[in-house]
C-alpha cells in the first residue's frame, strides 16, 4: 500500500493571485505592506472546510 503525504499542498494562492484581484477590484498593484496585512487575514475567510465538503460531496459521494 502505497505511503499517503499528509503534507502535501491541495491548493494555494500566489501573491499574483491577490494582485490580479486587487486590479480587478481596486485598479491597481497591492503594496508590499497591504500584502502582508491580507497574508495574515486571508485565512480567516477561506471556507476551507466547505469547499472540501462540497468536492467530496460532488465528486466522491454519488
Amino acid at each position: 500500500m502505497e505511503k499517503i503525504n499528509v503534507d502535501k499542498v491541495i491548493y494555494q494562492l500566489t501573491i499574483e493571485d491577490l494582485q490580479n484581484v486587487a486590479n480587478e477590484e481596486i485598479d491597481r498593484d497591492l503594496t508590499e505592506s497591504e500584502l502582508n496585512l491580507l497574508e495574515n487575514k486571508i485565512g480567516d475567510h477561506v471556507d476551507w472546510y466547505g469547499s472540501i465538503q462540497n468536492a467530496i460531496i460532488l465528486n466522491i459521494v454519488k
